[in-house]
C-alpha cells in the first residue's frame, strides 16, 4: 500500500499554516478580533485580553490545502472516507467560526445560543452516521480495545443502526466539546492534538484508510505550524473555529475507521478535562463544595501554583502517554 502522501500532507499543512501567520495575525488584530478573557478565570489570564482569536482559520486552510491537493488522486485507498473526514472538519470549523464571529465581532459574549450550536453539530454528526453506514459500508459493528490480548482476533459486537446512530452523535459531540474545553492555555490543545491525530493516523493506516490518514497527518502538521504562534506567550488563539474543527476531525476519523472506542484511551486527556467539569458541576450543585480549585482540570493546577508552561508540558506528556496506551489496544485485533 502506498503511504507516500502522508508526509507531504503534514508538511504542506505545516508550511501553509506557518506562512499564513504573518498575514493572518496582523489582520485579525486590525479587525479587532481580540479574545475576551473571563473574569472568573485565573487572574493572570487577564493579561491575554485582546490577543487575536479565530486563528484556527490558519491551520484549517493548511489542512484543506493539503487534503484537497493530495486526495485528488482517485487511486488513494480510502479517498472517499478521507474527503468525508475533511468535510466534517470544515463543517465543525464553520460552526466554531460563526460562534467566534458573534462573540468577538458582534460582542455577544455567549456567541451562538446553545441550541443553535448543538443543532449544527447534530446535523453534521447525523450526516456522517448515514454516509458511514449506507455509502461507505462501515457497518454498525465495533471492536473492543485490548480484547486481542485475551481472545485471538479480539471481541466485537454489533449495535444495529439506531444505537450506532446515537453513539456516533455522542462521539462527535463529546470529542468536539472535549477539545474545546482543553483549549484553555497557550499551546495546550494544539500540542495535545498532534499526538492524538498522529495515533489515529496510524490506526487509519492499519485499517487501510490511507485517505483518512492523509487528513489526520494534515491535522497534526497544521497543529505543529500553529504552535509556532500559539505557544506561550501566544500571539494568537485558535478559538472555537479551531477547537471544534479539531474535535470534528478526530471524531469523524474514529467513526470512519471503526475506532470510536479507542477515543476513550487515545483522547484520554480530553476525557479528563471533560470529567473535571462534570464532577465540579455535580459536586457544587449537590453539596455546595468544589472538588477542584477550578475546572477544567488545567486551571486546577494553575491555581495550585504551577506555571502555565509546566501545566502545558505535563499535559502534552499525558496526551502522548494516552495515545501510546491506546495504540497498544490494537494488538491482536482482526
Amino acid at each position: 500500500m502506498d503511504y507516500s502522501a502522508i508526509w507531504p500532507a503534514a508538511a504542506i499543512s505545516l508550511i501553509t499554516t506557518i506562512i499564513l501567520g504573518p498575514i493572518a495575525i496582523p489582520l485579525l488584530r486590525r479587525l479587532k478580533f481580540g479574545q475576551t478573557i473571563r473574569t472568573e478565570g485565573p487572574a493572570r489570564h487577564m493579561a491575554k485580553t485582546g490577543t487575536p482569536t479565530m486563528g484556527g482559520v490558519m491551520f484549517l486552510i493548511g489542512i484543506a490545502v493539503a487534503g484537497l491537493f493530495l486526495l485528488k488522486n482517485p487511486g488513494i485507498p480510502g479517498r472517499a472516507e478521507g474527503l468525508i473526514v475533511l468535510a466534517v472538519t470544515m463543517g465543525y470549523g464553520l460552526i466554531g467560526f460563526i460562534d467566534d464571529f458573534i462573540k468577538v465581532v458582534l460582542k455577544r459574549n455567549l456567541g451562538l445560543k446553545s441550541r443553535e450550536k448543538l443543532l449544527g453539530q447534530l446535523i453534521i454528526a447525523s450526516i456522517l452516521a448515514v454516509l458511514a453506514v449506507f455509502n461507505l459500508g462501515r457497518g454498525t459493528d465495533y471492536l473492543i480495545p485490548f480484547s486481542g490480548f485475551f481472545t485471538p482476533g479480539g471481541i466485537g459486537f454489533d449495535l444495529g443502526w439506531w444505537p450506532f446512530f446515537g453513539l456516533t452523535v455522542l462521539v462527535l459531540l463529546g470529542t468536539t466539546n472535549g477539545v474545546n474545553l482543553t483549549d484553555g492555555l497557550d499551546g495546550l490543545a494544539a500540542g495535545a492534538t498532534v499526538f492524538t491525530a498522529g495515533a489515529f493516523m496510524l490506526l487509519a493506516l492499519g485499517s487501510g484508510k490511507v485517505g483518512v490518514a492523509v487528513v489526520l497527518a494534515a491535522v497534526a502538521g497544521g497543529c505543529l505550524g500553529f504552535l509556532v504562534y500559539n505557544k506561550n506567550p501566544a500571539k494568537v488563539f485558535m478559538g472555537d473555529t479551531g477547537s471544534l474543527a479539531l474535535g470534528g476531525a478526530l471524531g469523524a476519523a474514529a467513526v470512519i475507521t471503526r475506532n470510536e472506542l479507542f477515543l476513550v484511551f487515545i483522547g484520554g486527556l480530553y476525557v479528563l478535562e471533560t470529567l473535571s467539569v462534570i464532577i465540579q458541576v455535580i459536586s457544587f450543585k449537590t453539596t455546595g463544595k468544589r472538588v477542584f480549585r477550578m475546572s477544567p482540570l488545567h486551571h486546577h493546577f494553575e491555581l495550585s501554583g504551577w506555571s502555565e508552561k509546566r501545566v502545558v508540558r505535563t499535559f502534552w506528556l499525558i496526551s502522548f502517554a494516552f495515545s501510546a496506551i491506546g495504540l497498544l489496544g490494537v494488538y491482536g485485533l482482526r
